[in-house]
């Protein structure tokens, strides 16, 4: 039984009240599901209005489910541009964590993109952060699909995250709160083999996105959601940068929405 709230709030903020709808399903397939028919359903009124879309696609094992639907909606994907989201600097794409890998298996190859613009951690990561912001300087984004860390990162930007930067990518340490969830999720055989460097979509950059779907099963994102939802907008807290976009859906499962209030 699926069940749903919204939630608004002002922050402190004494021009505008921001909305963040945030639905709640039993398990991480139907939130995986909902989620990319939404996600969809923006991409073919995008496609409808201007004749493409421009799309940002995360990684993560919080988008397995997300991605396995994604790419069999009614979508014309001949119309559609996409960027990869971000990436660890020195891993070649070979490498069973390498999220080019992952996006390549999971999403480009299994449609028939315009273009994607993949994240290249072996090369030069200053130049290729401004090859990477030069190109989608050029592409206003219309769906940005993401999700959020334990520690409550979005992207690999990591508490207390750079909400300043207007740079679109940048490059990022790797905490050790982030290190252990990649560790942990089976990516890599040790904590020591885990790149303690990335290149990241800046904050601002995610925000940019006329709008954002956020996918975020599992209990133990649980107190990430909670933090993002019910406290105050903080670089500590990069997620809760969420709260000050205007068109975010926020969709959770039973073990991640646990710690919320229900309103």
């Amino acid at each position: 039984m699926r069940t749903h709230f919204f939630l608004e709030r002002s922050w402190n903020c004494p021009t505008f009240a921001i909305i963040m709808k945030v639905f709640i399903y039993k398990n991480k397939e139907e939130l995986g599901r909902t989620a990319a028919r939404k996600g969809a359903e923006l991409i073919r009124k995008a496609i409808n209005k201007k004749g493409a879309a421009t799309i940002i696609v995360a990684t993560g094992a919080s988008q397995f489910e997300m991605l396995d639907e994604l790419i069999h909606a009614k979508v014309d994907w001949t119309k559609v541009t996409a960027f990869h989201l971000d990436e660890y600097i020195g891993i070649p794409v070979t490498h069973g964590a390498s999220f080019r890998k992952y996006l390549k298996e999971r999403f480009v190859d299994r449609v028939t993109l315009k273009e994607f613009h993949y994240i290249d951690g072996e090369s030069d990561a200053a130049a290729e952060c401004e090859r990477l912001g030069e190109l989608i300087a050029d592409q206003p984004v219309d769906v940005a699909f993401i999700g959020i860390g334990e520690n409550g990162h979005l992207a690999f930007n990591d508490p207390p995250a750079d909400f300043k930067t207007r740079e679109p990518y940048i490059e990022v340490n790797l905490d050790l709160e982030c290190r252990n969830q990649q560790f942990g999720e089976g990516w890599f055989p040790s904590l020591d083999k885990v790149p303690e460097t990335a290149i990241s979509m800046s904050v601002n950059q995610i925000l940019k996105s006329e709008n954002i779907i956020c996918a975020v099963p599992d209990e133990r994102k649980a107190e990430a959601v909670k933090n993002a939802v019910e406290k105050e907008v903080s670089p500590k807290i990069p997620a809760s940068a969420l709260k000050t976009h205007k068109k975010t859906w926020l969709f959770l499962d039973k073990g991640s929405s646990s710690l919320l209030r229900r309103i």
